[in-house]
């Protein structure tokens, strides 16, 4: 049960670290430019989830858990694909070609 515990607390920490993250990136910005600083976090969380996912989908192929890795990774390409929409069109709000 402990180890439960830690890791859901564990879970907890990261999710309220990343906010405090967001929010301080976005704190001093007006609303175009914090649209844009975290469309473009986004992405690059996007493309850094990707990296990692086909890293150990093709490290585990043929494993039990491959499966699950691939499912990440295909989830994080989709992620990818979408968070790449939502910078350039955050990006046109700024009057940033990209």
């Amino acid at each position: 049960m402990e180890t439960t515990e830690r890791a859901v607390d564990s879970g907890r920490e990261v999710q309220a670290a990343a906010d405090r993250m967001i929010k301080e990136l976005s704190a001093t910005l007006g609303s175009e430019e914090a649209v844009y600083a975290v469309a473009v976090l986004a992405n690059r969380a996007a493309a850094e989830m990707h990296r990692l996912g086909k890293a150990e989908a093709a490290a585990r192929k043929g494993g039990p858990d491959w499966g699950t890795w691939a499912s990440f990774q295909n989830a994080a390409r989709n992620l990818v694909l979408q968070s790449s929409t939502a910078r350039d069109v955050a990006a046109k709000l700024t009057g940033r070609s990209r």
